[in-house]
């Protein structure tokens, strides 16, 4: 029997502790002299946020973009500079550098992991390089000592996108402790959401938490006397967002071993499936936010958003793609940028779908699932050797 099986907009677990901590707060703001500031909360939160990622600091903001917007600010990325990324990557990756006139220096990816290369990334480094943003790709750490290793020999800096990578470790470690500073997002279809969007920043640099957050707050430093020593912007976090941050932090480990059951099931359901390329490594330490497979286009006669159409029409299920190669998008048309010799990016921005695998997903859903993609992939092949 066809079923609906959504791409859910929600990633995580929303509870009644969620509901009454929101309800909490707007209770509490309703009665006479209530109000929204100050935030208390905020230091709980990023107290908090930095001790699950093993970092020294953690800034909280409004979305995983600001936190990038910032580190470019920060770093004072500019005219003449280069940052090199990934093509597989959400779009602020690439943008928050060319939002500073930077050239944007897209590097190959690694062909198991999606992860941006760091012998790719060596080929594309020149005097210009300002940053690398390695991205940890669906929740898998990319090869952070690798990174690490290039940072020390070059003096570049490495900012992560970690906005896949809540709770994600590499080699049993916490991301959140390495480069110059990793950036999270809490967005809506992330495993841990704070009310539709937001971000943080994580850091072991002091001085690099305290210049992002005044960046973050109209370039304020607060003491006896209010005093604002830089250009900044209003990038906070609001006060109900910050509380359901921390019942959502409270439960985020639950969350992510729910869908790593759920994602090694799938790879067991799937690992005979010769025309699907599956996800590597998932093991404990993926933050396991997507599940994502690769179409081997090589070996069947049809593209992706054949077998994607297949899927939502016979079988009620919802795909998307977990990334466009960026320079695809038109923006680009009038961006400075290098993509030259990516062939495994530019590949896999062809072949990727992610499925629909979320902690609520039962382990009967995904039966379903594996016979829609295999019933989907046998009838598209009878239909391309016709």
């Amino acid at each position: 029997m066809k079923r609906s099986l959504p791409f859910a907009a929600l990633g995580g677990l929303f509870e009644q502790d969620d509901v009454a901590a929101v309800a909490g707060v707007l209770q509490s703001a309703a009665r006479p002299g209530g109000h929204f500031f100050p935030l208390p909360e905020e230091n709980e939160f990023q107290e908090a946020f930095a001790r699950h990622e093993g970092a020294s600091h953690a800034v909280m903001v409004n979305s995983c973009g600001t936190a990038l917007d910032l580190c470019m600010m920060a770093l004072e990325v500019g005219r003449g500079d280069e940052v090199i990324v990934p093509s597989l990557t959400f779009v602020c990756t690439a943008t928050c550098a060319a939002a500073r006139e930077a050239k944007v220096i897209f590097a190959d990816i690694d062909p198991q992991t999606l992860c941006l290369n760091p012998a790719a990334v060596r080929e594309k480094i020149t005097p210009r390089t300002k940053a690398i943003i390695p991205v940890h790709f669906a929740g898998l750490a990319c090869d952070m000592s690798a990174f690490e290793e290039i940072s020390s020999q070059s003096g570049i800096a490495i900012i992560y996108d970690a906005a896949h990578a809540v709770g994600t470790r590499f080699r049993g470690l916490p991301v959140g402790g390495f480069g110059q500073a990793s950036c999270y997002s809490f967005q809506s279809n992330k495993n841990l959401t704070t009310l539709g969007e937001g971000g943080g920043i994580t850091t072991n640099d002091r001085a690099f938490a305290e210049l992002v957050r005044q960046k973050k707050t109209f370039g304020y430093v607060y003491g006896p006397k209010l005093r604002v020593v830089s250009i900044g912007f209003n990038y906070r976090m609001t006060k109900p967002q910050l509380a359901v941050g921390l019942t959502q932090l409270a439960k985020i480990d639950r969350i992510i071993a729910l869908r790593l059951e759920r994602f090694q099931r799938m790879q067991q359901l799937l690992a005979e499936v010769e025309e699907l390329i599956l996800p590597a490594s998932i093991t404990h330490g993926h933050g396991c936010h997507l599940y994502v497979v690769r179409l081997d286009t090589d070996r069947v006669g049809f593209e992706r958003e054949a077998l994607r159409k297949e899927l939502k029409e016979q079988f009620g299920v919802q795909t998307t793609v977990h990334y466009p190669a960026v320079w695809s998008w038109e923006a680009f048309h009038t961006i400075e940028y290098d993509r030259s010799n990516c062939p495994v990016a530019e590949k896999a921005c062809q072949q990727v779908i992610s499925l629909p695998i979320f902690p609520a997903t039962s382990f009967d859903d995904l039966e379903y699932l594996k016979t829609a993609l295999v019933e989907s992939i046998q009838r598209l092949k009878r239909r391309s050797s016709r």
